[in-house]
């Protein structure tokens, strides 16, 4: 048994549980991923949603104050000369390395120089970072959390300088092996990858995101898409006390032979079933509500509703510098998404609001 296979080991009951929260999960990629290849514009609302949070989230557990709604306004009008404090420069850095994850995850494969190019991308506005981004740690390091008002506590000790070269590749290593050889679940591989890669900490800073990122490079990669259009990192934000707890439970026997992740593991499958939940509830909360509307389409939903029924002629009159055939497609679209319908035919069809 290698060196990681015998921390993955666990007692029948837990297995059980393993084994029932990653069924679920991938019952539900399944599911998932057919609802994505409908390409429905729920899905572009959904993910902007999460990337504000993710965003948030993961810069909030390392330290960071800005909220989602300052986030939102800071990517609406980024001007990179412009980031002036270290919170900002952290939120942009996460936005765009994030934003080459989902753009480039099959191309990005897992490799020592890809992750120094992802912790070089994450770090490249942070100022007091320029020294050491892209490239493994000189001086030793801890895992700390932060909480509010300022106060820290030491989690666990960390991978030692000398050591994180070596480490780092046979981690990498063993992870695409077990990826090609199909023997342990994806799952299994990717909660062993993170857990991993945050008792190296191979960077002097940034370790906490970018394992966040790396997740859900990993979980595209294996094709859990549901990642992109719900934060993993917010709920990591909600259940930061477990979420340390976990990765303590393991650290406490590293090196040993009784060093065991399956706490870890267990909180890895958990909160991924969990996303499940948040994601259908907020799917469906959006086709309840008919949809994603850009905001021309708004307000012909908006004065319809309080002046319905109307023909097109009066939305014609009332939109006079919107193009009658844009009018036309923007009912249409309204009508597919079940917002309003239609009453009568030709010249004499109204529009009402369901």
């Amino acid at each position: 048994m290698d060196k990681h296979t015998h921390k993955l080991s666990c007692d029948f009951l837990t297995n059980q549980k393993i084994l029932n929260l990653i069924s679920q999960i991938d019952l539900y990629k399944g599911k998932w991923n057919s609802i994505e290849k409908q390409e429905n514009i729920y899905l572009k609302e959904l993910r902007k949603i999460a990337t504000i949070e993710s965003i948030g989230s993961s810069t909030r557990i390392e330290g960071g104050t800005l909220t989602d709604k300052e986030i939102e306004e800071l990517l609406k009008n980024v001007k990179i000369t412009e980031l002036k404090t270290r919170d900002q420069q952290e939120v942009i850095g996460y936005y765009d390395t994030l934003e080459v994850i989902y753009e480039n995850y099959d191309d990005v494969k897992l490799s020592e120089n890809h992750i120094k190019q992802l912790h070089q991308n994450l770090l490249k506005h942070s100022e007091k970072d320029i020294r050491h981004r892209g490239e493994y740690k000189s001086l030793s390091n801890k895992v700390v959390a932060r909480y509010p008002k300022g106060v820290q506590k030491v989690i666990f000790n960390t991978t030692d300088v000398y050591l994180v070269k070596n480490e780092m590749s046979n981690l990498i290593d063993w992870t695409n092996s077990q990826f090609e050889s199909k023997e342990i679940h994806p799952l299994i591989i990717i909660a062993n990858f993170v857990y991993e890669f945050l008792s190296i900490h191979p960077f002097q800073d940034g370790n906490g995101r970018l394992s966040r990122l790396l997740t859900t490079l990993l979980l595209l990669q294996q094709d859990y898409l549901f990642i992109q259009y719900v934060s993993f990192e917010n709920l990591i934000e909600s259940t930061k006390k477990q979420y340390y707890q976990a990765l303590m439970d393991g650290q406490k026997n590293r090196y040993e032979e009784s060093e065991n992740i399956s706490e870890w593991m267990l909180y890895f499958f958990n909160k991924l079933s969990r996303l499940i939940q948040i994601i259908d509830s907020k799917y469906d909360l959006f086709k309840s509500k008919g949809g994603y509307l850009n905001e021309r389409q708004k307000e012909i939903k908006s004065y319809l509703s309080e002046n319905q029924p109307l023909k097109i002629s009066d939305l014609a009159k009332r939109f006079a510098d919107i193009n009658i055939n844009t009018i036309k497609k923007d009912l249409q679209y309204m009508k597919k998404e079940q917002i309003i319908r239609s009453i009568g035919k030709g010249k004499g069809t109204v529009y009402i609001i369901l």
